[in-house]
């Protein structure tokens, strides 16, 4: 059965099942292949066929829930990995935290890098062959990855596993492009807010479990994250629907897969490409933080791998809750462009506090506030979901997932590498583990900077589809997963208070 085509009952086919056990061995096979295909419950074929036959809303709750699931198996294999990777490197240089520093900023630039180069080819591709089969590819090459990376002998075995989960991983542009893909324009921040929350349940699960099992081996997490991606894997294979019909796809070039040639193309979107720059200091910020975190609370307060887990799980946990229960309630209040302003406030003084903290407790106390920052990136995805049309979802997703890759090469060097590791050296004129943190709040007050300028610039006013910042045209449906039902299409314009 083709894909688009109208579901049949077992009495349309060519012969009845009493007819086909009739018939020879080769037909009762075809027979069996056809009518499972046709079938309007079958989960094997690559479209669910009961999309056809249930309304709209329905198709893209379902298809919600199948790729929030996976992206939450997905999450909690990485964050298994988080609080032990750092650890292992230590362990292969014999326990030095300086020496440790720059491998861990060298390999997690290196990962930066490859997404930087594959962003922008799992995008095309995926607007070109739909989201699922990257999804798919990406979710088994984490797998491999995890394997690789736990058997490692030697630190240049670390660089090959960080290469390949580089490559794998540059697929979150593809699941935020999928996002889009199922969303209205009324429910397209609570959908990238419920993206949010099923990181911050990854991120509760994920580092407190891979805490625990680091504390019995440290090359246990890997494999466990091993088999959850491979699960995952399978999971995706027999459920996972597809959300971009054929008739929505777009062509693929070469011109399409150069990472700089798709961070060029942000210029046709100005207020996306405003939008983009202070994206990028906050990405920077976060990306440091991530390298940084580990050495630099082992350092400062003698944690372990136990203690950071559960301390990265009180940030996972937190995610959840703000992610999950108050983005949509603030935007609503508040609109998009003054939650973006607030979160990217919040999360400066944050880091600040981080920076500054001089005993272990005030930790957790600053990540309970600090957790109000994750406010800020739904309503990001939500603005520029909203001002692409659907055949463009993956390619632009994928420009943004290059430009922050562009800027995360540099953060772990720089965090990590560089003022980590400079500041617990004999070198440094005075020791100072909290730099990088205070760094970091340097680079979110810059983005706050830039996020006025842009709304300056921008006014709520100039935010309806037909401005140059909104290339979609007002009549424009969402992408749906049969993207045939008129009735129920809704305009992809964002709300008037549109934001980052």
């Amino acid at each position: 059965m083709t894909l688009g085509s109208e579901s049949r009952g077992i009495g349309d086919l060519p012969f009845t099942p009493r007819n086909a056990w009739e018939r020879p061995s080769r037909r009762r096979a075809e027979w069996i292949v056809r009518c499972w295909s046709a079938h309007p419950t079958s989960r094997l074929t690559l479209a669910p066929q009961n999309a056809l036959i249930t309304p709209p809303h329905q198709r893209r709750s379902a298809a919600m829930a199948f790729i929030l699931l996976t992206l939450l198996i997905d999450i909690l294999a990485i964050g298994i990995i988080i609080p032990v990777l750092p650890e292992l490197i230590k362990e292969f240089v014999g326990g030095d935290t300086s020496r440790a520093s720059w491998y861990v900023g060298v390999i997690g630039a290196t990962y930066s890098l490859m997404q930087f180069f594959f962003a922008p080819v799992l995008g095309a591709l995926s607007d070109r062959f739909g989201r699922r089969p990257v999804i798919l590819a990406s979710l088994f090459g984490l797998g491999v990855d995890f394997i690789v990376t736990g058997l490692a002998p030697t630190v240049g075995w670390l660089f090959v596993g960080r290469i390949v989960a580089g490559v794998m991983g540059a697929s979150f542009s593809t699941a935020n492009a999928y996002i889009a893909d199922v969303s209205t324009q009324e429910t397209r921040a609570r959908n990238f807010g419920l993206v949010g929350m099923m990181f911050g349940l990854g991120f509760i699960i994920g580092p407190a479990l891979g805490g625990v099992l680091g504390g019995i081996h440290i090359r246990l997490p890997f494999f466990v994250a091993a088999g959850l991606s491979l699960v995952n894997w399978l999971y995706g294979f027999f459920v996972l629907p597809e959300s971009l019909p054929p008739e929505k796809r777009g062509s693929i070039s070469l011109a399409a897969m150069n990472p700089l040639g798709t961070i060029a193309r942000l210029r046709n979107y100005p207020m996306i490409a405003g939008l983009a720059v202070a994206f990028m200091f906050s990405s920077l910020a976060q990306r440091g933080l991530e390298n940084v975190w580990v050495l630099s609370m082992g350092y400062r307060f003698g944690w372990n791998e136990v203690t950071n887990g559960l301390t990265l799980a009180l940030v996972g946990l937190m995610a959840a809750i703000v992610q999950g229960g108050m983005v949509r309630p603030t935007i609503k209040r508040l609109g998009e462009r003054r939650t973006a302003v607030l979160g990217t406030c919040v999360s400066c003084l944050a880091f600040l506090g981080y920076g500054l903290a001089s005993q272990g407790w005030m930790i957790p106390c600053i990540v309970v506030f600090g957790s109000l920052a994750g406010l800020a990136g739904p309503a990001i995805q939500s603005l520029v979901a909203g001002r692409v049309s659907p055949e463009e979802q993956g390619k632009v997703q994928g420009a943004l997932t290059s430009l922050i890759s562009l800027t995360n090469i540099p953060a772990p060097l720089l965090f990590t590498s560089g003022l980590l590791g400079y500041f617990t050296s004999d070198r440094a004129p005075f020791e100072f583990p909290g730099a990088p943190f205070v760094f970091g709040s340097l680079l979110l007050a810059i983005a706050v900077i830039v996020l006025a300028r842009v709304f300056i610039k921008f006014p709520a006013s100039g935010d309806p589809v037909g401005d140059p910042n909104a290339i979609v045209p007002a009549d424009q449906p969402p992408t749906e997963l049969d993207s045939g039902d008129e009735n129920d299409a809704e305009p992809t314009q964002s709300p008037a208070l549109g934001s980052t």
